[in-house]
């Protein structure tokens, strides 16, 4: 019987991809958590170069509050109070994947720097005796992307979970996958 899987699925801000990602995958039984890997929490703001900007931590409740404030009609248009709305009823607030000392066996990533920075600061941990698999799946930041990388990514932990030996399973299951998804994958297998 295959041990169960200890999901993290990380994208930058832990607000769109991660979060649809860990809004799916939860509601097919699956231990996941979510995070960001960037420095700050950044969203669109009423102009491409002034983003809004919230330290990891804040509450998603009072990141809609404030956009709700500076603009209802624009954050109401470009969705981004339904994505808040939807990720304050998964967890309070967005986490930064650096911060936490949790141990997963399987790291689900969207965007090919999010996995380089998730390597990066796994490499640089004391311990290193835990095996994770890192996985990168690209997906663009807007909704509708999310919404797919998150049926993609629930079908690579379905079929990861229903292996009886990933170790060996992982790379033929990974190219099929790609195979089948078009879209290139990354992955290696790391001890921290």
């Amino acid at each position: 019987m295959p041990q169960p899987l200890k999901i993290a699925v990380i994208c930058s801000s832990n607000m769109n991809r991660s979060m649809e990602a860990h809004n799916f995958l939860s509601k097919k039984g699956y231990r996941v958590q979510s995070f960001g890997s960037g420095d700050k929490v950044k969203l669109p703001g009423a102009a491409p170069d002034r983003p809004n900007v919230y330290e990891f931590g804040t509450p998603y409740d009072d990141i809609y509050q404030d956009l709700l404030q500076k603009d209802r009609e624009l954050y109401t248009r470009n969705g981004l109070l339904h994505m808040l709305d939807r990720n304050r009823r998964i967890k309070p607030h967005p986490e930064r994947f650096q911060s936490t000392s949790e141990q997963f066996t399987l790291i689900l990533t969207c965007e090919e720097r999010v996995y380089d920075q998730v390597i990066e600061n796994l490499e640089g941990r004391d311990s290193q005796t835990t095996p994770v698999h890192i996985v990168n799946i690209e997906i663009q930041d807007n909704h509708e992307e999310a919404t797919i990388g998150a049926f993609l990514m629930c079908e690579l932990v379905a079929m990861m979970a229903n292996s009886d030996d990933l170790d060996n399973d992982i790379d033929e299951m990974l190219q099929d996958f790609e195979a089948k998804c078009q879209r290139p994958i990354l992955h290696c297998l790391l001890f921290y």
